[in-house]
């Protein structure tokens, strides 16, 4: 019906299979980091735990992320956001930073583990044969989307994690807005960026994502 091809199909689907742990990982980074600066909301709702089922977002981290890879764009998404009460923070804007910058921390930490796995399996003669050559493609995958998933959150917009950078900036009096412009901001965000390029034939978001992480995957997969 949408003319995809068996092979799109089984590329989108481990392009999935490999979306749905690492942005699994990036929220419950977030959890974890204000637990550890002293709000327990995360963790007395059940939402430090890797199981996705308690993250995942029928549209956000499976939907939209698939549909991304069957047209040969960057696979991005987003979970159901883990939940935490800056007002534990003895330090709110270190707090906000703290725990904003986790999520895309995390990524980067998968995506250099990854290649550096796929990289001694490479030259160990570990991924030879037709088996081998699935697990190479799908540890590129992992290592692409958490790098995607990373320069991705890191845009300084609500409300991507990046807008946590703006926070120390901020008066203290400007904060609890800052909150509701956040709260108010993915339905308008994922508008702008799917309208902007189809008004201005450019689209941004894909261009920055090329240069960042594009360049980044083919530095980590040099051979």
């Amino acid at each position: 019906m949408f003319g995809f091809s068996s092979t799109q199909l089984i590329f989108g689907l481990i392009q999935l299979a490999c979306f749905v742990p690492a942005i699994v990982v990036h929220e419950v980074s977030h959890g974890f980091a204000a637990y550890k600066l002293g709000d327990p909301t995360a963790k007395s709702m059940g939402r430090l735990s890797l199981n996705p089922i308690k993250h995942i977002d029928v549209f956000g981290t499976i939907i939209l992320p698939i549909l991304l890879a069957l047209v040969g764009g960057p696979v991005f998404g987003y979970a159901k956001p883990v939940p935490y009460d800056p007002r534990y923070f003895k330090n709110l804007k270190k707090g906000e930073v703290i725990t904003g910058m986790a999520g895309p921390a995390s990524n980067l930490a998968m995506a250099l583990l990854t290649a550096g796995v796929a990289f001694v399996l490479v030259h160990t003669g570990l991924l030879s044969g037709n088996a081998g050559q699935w697990v190479f493609i799908a540890l590129y995958y992992f290592t692409f989307i958490n790098l995607i998933l990373m320069f991705f959150n890191l845009i300084p917009l609500p409300p991507l994690d990046g807008s946590s950078l703006i926070v120390p900036f901020l008066p203290q009096s400007a904060i609890p807005t800052w909150y509701n412009i956040q709260r108010m901001a993915l339905p308008i965000f994922f508008i702008v960026i799917f309208v902007v390029p189809q008004v201005f034939h450019v689209n941004p978001i894909y261009l920055y994502l090329d240069v960042t992480a594009g360049n980044l995957i083919e530095l980590l997969f040099f051979y």
